[in-house]
């Protein structure tokens, strides 16, 4: 399995969704999310996102699948329907049983978890999940998914200046394993 990095926006109770949606609109954060998991080094590759199926349902269908990535849902349904150029996989190694085959293996440059809170729970246990980006919310909202622990096992490297939208600040923090995951698999 190739090294991984988990996107996630979190309030200050690691909140991350209500009712299947975001509880915030933040642009800034929208524009980040998109080049971090768009932009690659090498200009003949591109970057994987894998996200749950409940994630791929809360994107609104004008955007999905996610441009200029290769998307990958998470799902047990064998009925979801998908675009033809979306991956499914029954789980994580399945996903990365498909970055690892023709035609993805050389395409691929980067790898990112963007969601939901189940798929990061079961992210954060695999200790090829390297790093996390994390914009972190400065306000609380009325969530019902939450991001997992992970203060223990990772470790913040950078913090941006504050950013705002509207009445809202936030940063964006990125986060190293500094230990390997305590979760007996």
């Amino acid at each position: 399995m190739k090294p991984f990095s988990i996107v996630v926006a979190t309030d200050t109770n690691n909140g991350i969704g209500k009712n299947g949606q975001l509880p915030w609109h933040l642009p800034g954060d929208l524009k980040y999310f998109r080049e971090l998991t768009s932009k690659t080094k090498a200009p003949d590759k591109k970057n994987a996102v894998i996200m749950g199926r409940k994630t791929w349902e809360s994107i609104p269908p004008k955007f999905r699948p996610l441009a200029g990535r290769i998307n990958i849902v998470l799902t047990k349904n064998k009925d979801l329907e998908v675009p033809v150029e979306v991956y499914k996989a029954q789980d994580f190694d399945q996903a990365f049983e498909i970055l690892e085959k023709a035609p993805l293996m050389d395409l691929v440059e980067n790898i990112y978890v963007i969601g939901g809170a189940k798929t990061y729970q079961e992210a954060l246990k695999k200790p090829e999940c390297q790093k996390l980006y994390i914009t972190q919310v400065l306000h609380s909202f009325s969530c019902d998914a939450f991001f997992p622990p992970y203060r223990l096992e990772f470790e913040r490297r950078n913090l941006s200046k504050p950013h705002i939208d509207g009445d809202t600040t936030y940063y964006f923090t990125e986060y190293v394993r500094t230990r390997a995951s305590s979760v007996i698999i």
